[in-house]
């Protein structure tokens, strides 16, 4: 993995940082974060970024205030859609994170990237 492409990573999530474990922590409070230490090319970063972020984009609670959390989901949907170039919607993040998150199935996360982000494809449950 380059440098560059971490770089442009971080830039989307500022405060991010790399651990001594290769994991990228995008928001320290909430400890949201995802290893990238088996991320050899940028389209393994996006499957990642997919995969582990989209349930913080909308659901993740880390604050006791709705504003807070609004805001924290706020932060790593934008964080998201600037690194991926998407305008992913609160909604969108809910499917996303139901048919792709924590990795589930990993193929359709495949095939949502390389159809350009296709929601018909977290539509469709016979994938």
């Amino acid at each position: 993995m380059d440098w560059k492409t971490i770089k442009k990573l971080m830039d989307c999530f500022p405060n991010s940082f790399i651990n001594h474990l290769g994991e990228i922590i995008v928001h320290r409070k909430s400890n949201t974060y995802f290893n990238l230490m088996n991320c050899e090319t940028e389209f393994d970063i996006k499957c990642k970024v997919l995969e582990w972020l989209s349930r913080a984009s909308y659901k993740t609670c880390p604050y006791g205030s709705d504003r807070k959390n609004k805001e924290f989901h706020k932060f790593i949907r934008d964080g998201v859609n600037r690194y991926l170039g998407t305008d992913f919607s609160e909604d969108d993040m809910d499917l996303i994170y139901t048919y792709l998150g924590n990795e589930c199935n990993h193929e359709k996360t495949v095939r949502f990237i390389k159809s350009g982000y296709d929601m018909e494809i977290l539509n469709n449950e016979s994938e």
